[in-house]
């Protein structure tokens, strides 16, 4: 760097992980001008006591104008870890999705290679009145000064009950310590122990000879036995470099003593080396993958499309075997050296599809998402950036991966809201970022879905996607059977019981008798939705959301799906001390608790956010599952989501009509969708599969639609009534929505914001102000402004600039400057 700017001061521009709009500008010290480079990381100073990790974003020679650059406090990365691609991308997200580069960096970079400062303790060394400490502070500043400095914990250790805290401020106010922060790195590579001979006693000789010379010393003599155990005396001169793990001493049983007494002398030596967090994968058992006919037509099509078109979407049925398209499809972009990124919108999808993904690519492919440690999505991280992992398969985050040269990028499931980022900025679609950065990379992009989005799909029609379909399932498999009950009728009958149609009842009850399995859907978590007291009508609710409290039975709690406030089940109501406060509707675990009741024999399982919390729940849950070990999973959307198994003939689903009923005008085409995928569940194999669907309103066109299997009928009947409104896909969305902790305040703002959007861009585009569809969340009250753009008739850029403008000015206002204004660009 120094030989581009040779005379001047260097100058860095800074993207810090903060909703600001610009990078900042610091000066470079001395030292580390030769070494500055865009896309390292820096520590830098920021605000009055702040310490934060920034990127380089650019090396300059130019000082700013407004303020006095600080000058940066280290330079972490002597080679970038951050792309020419990925800073672009930064920007582009942040520029499309209305927020701020810095809050896509924060989001994109996993948490691992951030700094972590941790407040320390040391003497002060001006300090020389001892006599005004009591005895336990004398002590106390001994124990300091002899480690040098000491955290809070370290500190803790130490005293035991005594408030560390509390001493401490008071050894400040006595002028006797100073306590500072220290600021490290939070990845912490993993590294083992080994063990090995010095390198002249490495041969058979010396190894003979070193055994003879131990005679008197049994102990140490088995400790060489014990590495020889694992390095064979005649390997010795060649094995001997790399040593042993430590661990084989300690399993083996031998002295540690005795070990220890061959290091001192000289005789075995200790090192470290650094390992991968992950497991190697045995390529003995990579497998192969034959694709059927139609398979192989498919994956042709594919890649006859991508000639002409960068994105192609491919409808394939459920069960029609789209996860060995994109094996053979990822195999062929890995031959020719290109990278590969295939994106599923959930960690529930990446367990099962993983592991059949890593028999057939071993160490070649990374996995990356939210459920790995710090420290393992830094190492997927880094191999990415090395080309250790030419293949990753990973979660919406892993787009901001660093790759270098992609050629493909999958994105399984292309209609799932799980690729959209609701809550912190950037509130960005994994799937639609995806296109843009194979267009920077010149990549292709595959969405691919049983379902699609009609976005997508409409871009198909229209002959700007490629268009691939797939009608006919893998193998034999044929599609379930779809039958419609009529919850009406039989409550008519008076045969429903705990909710459950006496039709599904005896289906599941058939399934257990033939060992077959079933799987019954409801989209809603938790024991029931509410409590309600039957003398008062008291429902419990949250005191920080308008919304009534969640009943979790297994806890014994009341839980805000919203805020995550948790409150104790109360033994009677807080209005009217009656008993008679019960439960009412219907989640996950009160299923679960009402199917074990009625089949007491049966093996159940319950996969939901609450029971999936862990690390390894998934694999768990899905594992016992596939064993067969379970006769009925009873889950939430996440069974919908690409799950494989074998022995499923049944899926029931609970409560359709809720989904079909709520209010948005995308509910009809997330309910085909819900339902079509989840139903896609059943008859993978060689045994039929049935779905019954248990409705109030058979009637209804959506559910006439799913049991025909009939999306291109759907998707015609569905946007001809979008266009008459100007909804998605004929239009984009962006949604405004302001928060305060007073009611009127946020109306206001959220009203004068309508005023000057509708001033300039018309009244028929902005819709609002209306109440959120929750109205208040962690006590901030919620209104929300929709405005609806046509496609190809504004300028975009043009238009979000205004829109920001507009909100700047208001936030600038005395009145407003506490309101929260949330953008949402291209709202689901």
């Amino acid at each position: 760097m120094s030989e581009l700017f040779p005379t001047e001061t260097l100058f860095v521009d800074v993207l810090l992980p903060v909703p600001i709009p610009q990078a900042f500008t610091y000066r470079v010290p001395r030292h580390f001008t030769e070494y500055v480079k865009k896309g390292s990381r820096v520590i830098v100073p920021f605000g009055r006591n702040r310490v934060l990790t920034g990127i380089i974003s650019e090396v300059h020679g130019t000082p700013p104008e407004k303020y006095k650059a600080k000058y940066i406090s280290e330079l972490m990365d002597e080679d970038p870890i951050v792309t020419e691609n990925q800073l672009w991308l930064f920007q582009w997200v942040a520029d499309y999705y209305m927020c701020h580069a810095g809050e896509v960096m924060n989001m994109g970079l996993p948490s691992g290679l951030k700094v972590n400062s941790e407040s320390r303790i040391q003497v002060n060394p001006d300090f020389d009145r001892e006599d005004s400490l009591e005895t336990m502070e004398v002590e106390i500043l001994k124990i300091i000064a002899e480690n040098d400095s000491l955290s809070y914990a370290d500190l803790s250790k130490f005293i035991n009950e005594i408030d560390v805290t509390k001493l401490v401020k008071k050894l400040i106010d006595k002028n006797a310590i100073i306590v500072y922060e220290e600021v490290k790195e939070r990845y912490v590579p993993k590294k083992i122990k080994k063990i090995r001979l010095k390198a002249s006693l490495a041969n058979k000789t010396g190894v003979l000879s070193l055994i003879d010379q131990l005679g008197k010393s049994e102990k140490q003599q088995q400790v060489i036995l014990t590495y020889l155990s694992h390095v064979a005396i005649d390997d010795i001169e060649s094995k001997n470099l790399h040593g042993i793990d430590k661990v084989f001493f300690k399993e083996a049983e031998n002295s540690a003593s005795s070990l220890k007494t061959l290091i001192d002398k000289g005789i075995l030596e200790q090192f470290e080396i650094t390992v991968s967090r992950f497991d190697s994968i045995d390529t003995d058992s990579l497998k192969e993958i034959k694709l059927t006919e139609h398979q192989n037509q498919a994956s042709d099509a594919i890649m006859d499309s991508f000639a002409e078109k960068q994105v192609v979407l491919f409808h394939g049925i459920t069960g029609s075997g789209k996860t060995e398209i994109y094996i053979d499809l990822i195999q062929k972009v890995l031959e020719s050296g290109s990278q590969i990124l295939m994106l599923l919108p959930e960690i529930a999808l990446t367990t099962q599809i993983v592991s059949r993904l890593q028999k057939v690519f071993g160490d070649k492919m990374g996995v990356y998402h939210s459920k790995f440690s710090d420290n393992e999505r830094v190492e997927v991280y880094m191999g990415v950036l090395s080309g250790r992992y030419q293949f990753v398969v990973g979660v919406r985050s892993s787009i901001f991966l660093p790759f270098k040269n992609l050629g493909l990028i999958i994105v399984d499931e292309e209609h799932e809201i799980s690729y959209k980022q609701f809550d912190p900025a950037p509130r960005y679609h994994a799937r639609d970022v995806a296109i843009m950065l194979a267009h920077k990379q010149k990549a292709k992009v595959l969405l691919g879905s049983a379902t699609p989005s009609f976005e997508s799909y409409t871009q198909a029609l229209d002959g700007n996607y490629g268009l691939v379909e797939l009608n006919k399932r893998f193998g034999d498999a044929v599609l379930p059977s779809i039958e419609l009950i009529d919850m009406k009728a039989e409550r008519k009958n008076d045969s429903v019981r705990s909710d459950f149609s006496s039709v599904l009842l005896e289906a599941i009850e058939a399934r257990i008798k033939r060992n077959e399995q079933t799987i019954v859907f409801q989209n809603r978590r938790g024991y029931a939705p509410y409590m309600n007291c039957e003398e008062c009508n008291w429902i419990g609710k949250c005191h920080q959301c308008a919304v009534s409290l969640t009943h979790h039975l297994y806890e014994n709690t009341l839980v805000c799906h919203y805020c995550g406030h948790t409150e104790s089940l109360p033994k009677t109501c807080p209005v009217c001390d009656s008993l008679k406060i019960k439960s009412k509707g219907v989640g996950t675990q009160k299923i679960e608790e009402d199917l074990q009741e009625i089949f007491p024999e049966a093996g159940l399982l319950r996969m939901d956010f609450d029971t999936t919390r862990a690390k390894n729940a998934y694999q768990r849950i899905i594992n016992e599952f596939s064993e067969g070990e379970v006769d009925i999973l009873v889950g939430t959307q996440m069974i919908s989501k690409g799950l494989d198994f074998d022995n499923v003939s049944l899926v029931g689903v609970f409560d359709a009509d809720k989904m079909i009923h709520f209010p948005d005008f995308r509910s009809a085409e997330r309910a085909y969708q819900m339902l079509t995928q989840v139903s896609g569940r059943a008859g993978r194999k060689e045994k039929p599969g049935q779905v019954l669907i248990q409705t109030g309103d058979p009637e209804h066109p959506v559910l006439s639609y799913v049991v025909q299997g009939d999306y291109k009928g759907f998707y015609h009947a569905e946007v001809k009534e979008r266009e008459g409104f100007r909804y998605p896909p004929y239009s984009r969305i962006i949604s405004v929505s302001t928060k305060h902790v007073e009611k009127t305040v946020s109306h206001k703002a959220a009203g004068l914001l309508v005023e000057k959007l509708q001033a300039k861009l018309g009244s028929q585009r902005i819709l609002g102000p209306e109440r959120g569809m929750v109205e208040r969340i962690r006590n901030q009250y919620i209104f929300d402004v929709w405005i609806k753009l046509e496609k190809n008739k504004l300028n975009m850029a043009a238009t979000k600039k205004f829109i920001r403008e507009q909100i700047t000015e208001l936030n600038t206002q005395k009145e407003f400057k506490s309101v929260r204004f949330v953008v949402t660009v291209d709202v689901v």
